[in-house]
């Protein structure tokens, strides 16, 4: 509060109320000491005098200031205070008198201010403390107040209670009371009606008597019981009237009774009305009780808000205060540190004064030097001319190396166009099916033998192309494109194929299949453990490439968009392992109302109808569609294998790119197929529900090697229709794709017979020639292309 009436105040400047010891201004006596020290005389004073009087000076400033402060009581405002604290004294570098002048009159100043704030922090601890002492008061007062309410309304409850009994006695009473009045009148009317009665009957009695009177004279002895009668009469008249008496005191002192139960109950009510009239006014001090509670309530409210406020008043001088004690300490420091400067310019003042003579002489050797500097400086012109010609020779050299540049990065797509075509004629050469072989590791469970059944040449041409297996003694030997030992790991494996998968991202259609017995190691081959990154097979390792490669090309101004399906041929039957109606655990029964159709159109494209196509855009999502499918694709347990893969797989990856550059366009389709695995049914052990799954995949692989012989043959009709495997790869194998197959062969004695049959089987494969790959460009566009054409090469 007190800040904000400082606020509104006008500022002062504290610097025009100081004077020194004699009532001079100190502005005034500045300049006459300065005047004094310019006019000293002709001879120049030493170093030492000068520092000797503005000592004497600044001692004699500081002490009249701290008297000026003293006597002088100089207000602040928040903006002078603010102003004062983030004031910073113009330094002028070679007038130390003049700073020293400026620092001290900053620091007289500051202490002022820094006083004005003490006396601040008093007068807000003052009235700090008698705001507490006033609160205290205000609440004891409350709290007084507040207990003699509690014991008047315990004293007006108990007097209520005491008021209430003895009204409820007061009630009983006067109804006991009513009751024996109304008994009363009741015996009233009784008597009075006896007594009317009686008052006939002595009528007609004395009527009679006078009758009697009058017969008397005729019959004496009836006058004598007459007389006799009339005693009786008037014996029971005078015990009537007797009665009659009693009945009237009693009925007097009923009625006394009731008149002073009459008076009783007046007397009572208005005890009632005086204790009612007493609770009235109780309640009303009461009321006035509760209303001063909580206007005193609200009172300390607002002294507990003035008093927070002035807490933070307090707490924002303190604060000013500290920073104003931190600025003083500063300050200080900085007064120090000019007086030792001003000791050390003394000292380099000596010896500039020295030096100066020194240099008046080496100004003239500058001078001659300056001469010939003028003279070279001609000669740097001259050289300079020379140095922008050459600069401009420079300019035409990088403007040439840009052009270079540019054709260069014509070359490199020029360059990436043949590489394209070298590539994919190499791979023509090399033959349009081709086959790998590989064996499988030795594993615990197969039979243990004194010879190897599986061996390699090792002559140079049939190296890492060689393989012969042994049988009954006889050796049969084989040659493939390549021949991988067991010792092989996926990676040496994916390395022969991913130039041919490099093919499906340049438009061409290709297709890898692995052919082999039951528990050869196809589905390791194809798939391996995706969940280990060295054990991962062909599938997830030509993904991780396909989609690397696309970010690569990517800078080149291509862009691409990828879709994939799955799907199984499960005792010749397809089934779609991507339906969102399929269960994980295996069940056979295809998605209701769809019909999967499979259809070739006149491009060679193969399309399955109601198959479920997703669109993929990173390895995760294509890892998770492979998880899904290995979930839904049918296994089951034989006697040559634990988990064998009951099903043809299918995988597809169909790859459209475009490059916005050069509007070229492409369609590539990467088929991966694991086939279902040959066995004998007198090995494998099948029966039931097995037995027709064995028969179905052994009538399909059969069928395979129909429409291979065929091919081999050259015949006008191959059998592509007599299965769902060998119609669904009529491209792959007789039209113009890039086509793998990968013989697996297990180095199993016992297994030596089934060996032989896909080793065979493999070498005519190997000995086909069908038509020459066709890459897929300048197509509909290719996003389009995407949503409309769902095939499969």
């Amino acid at each position: 509060m007190m800040a904000s009436r400082n606020q509104n105040r006008p500022p002062r400047s504290p610097a025009t109320k100081r004077v020194d010891g004699d009532g001079v201004p100190l502005d005034k006596r500045r300049r006459v000491g300065a005047a004094a020290v310019k006019t000293g005389g002709g001879d120049r004073k030493p170093f030492g005098s000068i520092n000797r009087k503005l000592d004497a000076a600044a001692s004699s400033a500081d002490a009249s200031i701290n008297d000026a402060a003293e006597s002088i009581c100089t207000e602040f405002t928040k903006e002078e205070v603010e102003a004062l604290v983030n004031e910073r004294p113009k330094m002028k570098r070679f007038d130390l008198k003049g700073n020293l002048e400026v620092t001290t009159e900053l620091n007289s100043r500051l202490k002022l201010c820094l006083k004005w704030c003490q006396k601040r922090e008093e007068g807000h601890v003052e009235e700090e403390s008698k705001l507490r002492n006033a609160l205290e008061t205000c609440e004891k007062r409350c709290a007084d107040t507040e207990m003699e309410m509690l014991r008047t309304e315990e004293v007006s409850r108990t007097t209520i209670a005491d008021l209430t009994k003895e009204l409820s006695s007061l009630k009983d009473k006067l109804s006991k009371e009513e009751s024996e009045k109304l008994a009363a009148t009741e015996s009233y009317r009784m008597e009075r009606e006896a007594r009317i009665t009686l008052e006939s009957e002595k009528a007609s009695l004395s009527k009679e008597l006078e009758e009697a009177n009058k017969k008397a004279s005729l019959d004496a002895d009836r006058h004598n019981s007459l007389k006799a009668y009339n005693e009786s009469l008037q014996h029971y008249s005078t015990k009537l009237h007797s009665d009659l008496e009693a009945a009237w005191e009693t009925l007097k002192r009923v009625e006394q009774e009731k008149a002073a139960v009459v008076e009783n109950l007046s007397t009572i009510r208005g005890h009632k009305q005086s204790l009612q009239e007493q609770l009235a006014i109780s309640r009303a001090s009461q009321d006035e009780a509760v209303n001063m509670k909580h206007s005193l309530a609200n009172e300390v409210k607002c002294l507990r808000g003035d008093l927070q406020q002035v807490r933070d008043d307090r707490d924002r001088q303190l604060a000013q205060v500290q920073a104003l004690n931190a600025e003083l300490l500063k300050y200080k420091d900085n007064t120090g540190k000019s007086q030792a400067e001003l000791d050390v310019l003394i000292s380099r003042t000596k010896s500039l004064e020295e030096t100066c003579s020194s240099q008046s002489q080496q100004i003239n050797l500058l001078e001659q030097k300056l001469i010939a500097a003028n003279e070279k400086s001609k000669t740097l012109d001259m050289t300079a001319a020379e140095a922008q010609t050459g600069f401009v020779e420079q300019r035409k050299i990088v403007s040439e190396l840009q052009e270079r540049l540019a054709d260069a990065e014509h070359q490199l797509l020029e360059g990436e166009k043949l590489r394209k075509k070298l590539h994919n004629t190499i791979l023509e050469l090399k033959g349009n099916i081709r086959v790998f072989c590989r064996v499988r590791p030795s594993l615990p469970d197969d039979a243990r033998a004194d010879t190897q059944v599986v061996t390699y040449p090792s002559s140079v041409e049939s190296l890492g192309r060689g393989i012969d297996v042994m049988q009954n003694g006889q050796k049969y030997p084989f040659t493939f494109d390549k021949v991988f030992s067991h010792d092989a790991s996926q990676q040496d494996v994916f390395v022969e194929i991913s130039q041919l998968v490099q093919s499906a991202l340049d438009g061409y259609k290709v297709c890898i299949f692995a052919y082999g017995q039951t528990g050869s190691g196809k589905t390791y081959t194809m798939m391996g453990r995706p969940e280990a990154p060295e054990l991962k097979g062909l599938i997830p390792r030509s993904l991780e490439q396909i989609f690397q490669a696309s970010q690569v090309l990517m800078a080149q101004g291509w862009k691409y968009k990828m879709q994939a399906s799955m799907l199984e041929i499960y005792n010749e039957t397809i089934r779609d392992l991507l339906s969102p109606n399929r269960s994980s655990s295996g069940d056979i029964s295809s998605a209701p109302g769809k019909q999967y159709n499979i259809k070739h159109d006149a491009n060679g494209n193969t399309h399955v109808t109601d198959l479920t196509v997703v669109d993929v855009s990173s390895i995760s999502e294509i890892s998770s569609l492979l998880r899904q499918a290995a979930q839904s694709r049918s296994v089951g347990r034989t006697q040559m294998n634990e988990q064998s893969s009951r099903s043809h797989f299918v995988f597809t990856l169909r790859i459209y790119g475009v490059n916005e550059g050069t509007e070229q366009q492409v369609q590539g389709v990467l088929n991966l197929i694991d086939l279902a695995g040959s066995e004998r049914l007198s090995r494998s052990g099948a029966t039931g529900d097995r037995l027709k799954e064995t028969q179905a995949i052994n009538k399909s692989l059969s069928c395979l090697a129909d429409v291979i012989f065929a091919l081999a043959k050259k015949e006008d009709h191959v059998p592509f229709r007599n299965s769902k495997l060998t119609y669904l790869l009529q491209p792959c194998l007789g039209g113009d794709s890039k086509t793998l197959m990968f013989v697996n062969v297990s180095p199993d004695p016992s297994s030596v017979g089934e060996s032989l049959c896909s080793l065979k089987f493999a070498a005519r494969v190997n000995a086909c020639e069908i038509g020459v790959p066709r890459r897929q460009t300048n197509l509909r566009p290719a996003i389009a292309a995407a949503d409309s054409r769902l095939s499969y090469g």
